[in-house]
């Protein structure tokens, strides 16, 4: 067997072992499904991420020097210092099996991603914004916006520890793949591959909107 050949013999195994993982009972629809709620998780929580690092920001901007303020801004402080203190897992664990025990408003797996992620987001995003805004007036929008894409970036990432708390994200669903094939690679680079595609796209398209916003300075 010349090389030629034994190179066409594993392209050829590759390529029904990845069509029995995959397309065997549709199991690719399980990676659909789970990118789905990635992306809901993650804009769900960047979303109110967004909310609360804007508020957390205001007030720690409108209170300096303000005695008012000053309870409003140590209660600020404690949140981002315990929410940036404790792991995101740790933290979605907890709301899951702890807070949503007691909480009937909350329910579902994706939901208490979304929020979570959302309040963890929120302790980074506050920090970013509060610089932002401390810049000069014309030039804050200019500073925040990247660095909320560069968040976005950042939670998608972090979803991958949603599976903790039943949700079939696309780390869950790859994960899932390989338990009912047995097939560890290929769901496995299936999974981190999308996620490399999507960050270096947001990574590009990020990095095009901040030369437009740079390029606007110039004018």
């Amino acid at each position: 067997m010349n090389i030629f050949t034994a190179i066409g013999q594993f392209f050829t195994n590759w390529g029904a072992k990845l069509a029995s993982t995959f397309l065997e009972d549709d199991r690719y629809m399980m990676l659909v499904e789970g990118l789905r709620n990635t992306a809901i998780i993650t804009l769900g929580a960047l979303c109110i991420g967004i909310v609360i690092g804007a508020l957390v920001a205001i007030i720690k901007y409108c209170g300096e020097g303000n005695p008012a303020m000053k309870p409003l801004c140590v209660l600020c402080d404690i949140y981002t210092t315990v929410i940036r203190g404790i792991p995101v897992v740790v933290l979605l664990l907890i709301f899951y099996f702890v807070i949503m025990k007691s909480a009937s408003g909350i329910s579902g797996g994706i939901a208490v991603g979304i929020v979570t992620f959302g309040i963890n987001s929120g302790a980074y995003m506050a920090e970013l914004m509060r610089s932002g805004i401390g810049a000069v007036d014309a030039q804050a929008m200019k500073n925040i916006l990247p660095a909320i894409g560069n968040e976005m970036i950042a939670l998608l990432k972090e979803t991958a520890v949603a599976g903790y708390v039943a949700v079939q994200d696309l780390t869950r669903a790859g994960n899932l793949i390989r338990n009912n094939t047995f097939d560890a690679f290929n769901p496995l680079m299936v999974v981190a591959l999308t996620y490399l595609i999507i960050v270096v796209a947001l990574t590009w398209l990020l990095g095009r909107f901040e030369k437009r916003l740079h390029k606007g300075d110039r004018h």
